[in-house]
């Protein structure tokens, strides 16, 4: 469903991203982890086509992903959410039910809007909102395409418990019906239970591409420390 192969994204002289690899199959959570300025939401800017890339390759289903092809089957939340001002939530789920052309899309609309608690902030402005509500609706316009991939740049941040845990059941969801989904995350609890395979990036590098089991098998000797403790231990500074 992804593939990226010898990404480069340079800032004058310093790579942000440093010539990394790797693919998403269909139907597979992956959890993008880093410490701040590792090249995490560098990368998924560059997949999604928001910063140009210095060098390398990425497809999307195949094709090119800056091709309209390749934007039709992706969705992508970014870390800080936005929304249109003058647009109420329920116009911003019309604009992009025109935009995608998704057919039911009330249907769908009211569904997403009452699993996250929005029905009551349907007529609000989008200047309105909180940063949790922004976020809220920001995740209903990315799932109401039905997108075959997920691009989530820290998705729990803003959210209440309850809409956590709704967004995890969902990721579940979409998993069993084959979506594919790249998280990038500092909450690594938050990812700990949903992730097939782990990425873990240092200085634009990827030092870990793995499932859990594999990774703790690889790095820790004793076979008990939990991700949070693998994660440190393979970020830390030398």
């Amino acid at each position: 469903m992804l593939a990226v192969e010898g990404l480069v994204k340079k800032y004058g002289k310093q790579n942000a991203v440093n010539d990394i690899s790797f693919s998403l199959q269909g139907g597979e959570v992956v959890g993008l982890l880093g410490p701040n300025g590792a090249g995490k939401s560098t990368t998924m800017k560059c997949i999604v086509g928001l910063l140009r890339k210095t060098a390398g390759k990425i497809e999307i289903g195949g094709h090119d992903h800056l091709s309209v092809a390749a934007k039709k089957l992706f969705s992508y939340i970014p870390e800080t959410p936005h929304v249109y001002d003058l647009l109420t939530v329920w116009e911003h789920l019309q604009f992009i039910a025109q935009a995608y052309h998704v057919s039911d899309w009330k249907e769908k609309a009211e569904q997403w809007i009452e699993i996250y608690e929005l029905s009551d902030k349907r007529d609000k402005l989008g200047r309105d909102l909180s940063k949790g509500m922004r976020q809220k609706v920001s995740i209903c316009c990315a799932l109401l395409p039905d997108p075959e991939l997920l691009f989530f740049d820290e998705p729990m941040i803003g959210l209440d418990p309850k809409a956590i845990k709704n967004t995890k059941r969902i990721f579940n969801e979409l998993k069993q019906r084959g979506k594919t989904i790249l998280v990038s995350t500092h909450l690594i609890d938050s990812v700990e239970t949903i992730a097939d395979r782990i990425m873990i990036m240092k200085n634009g590098n990827i030092i870990g591409n793995d499932t859990l089991a594999n990774l703790k098998a690889s790095f820790d000797q004793g076979g008990d420390s939990s991700l949070e403790d693998l994660f440190l231990e393979l970020t830390k500074d030398e």
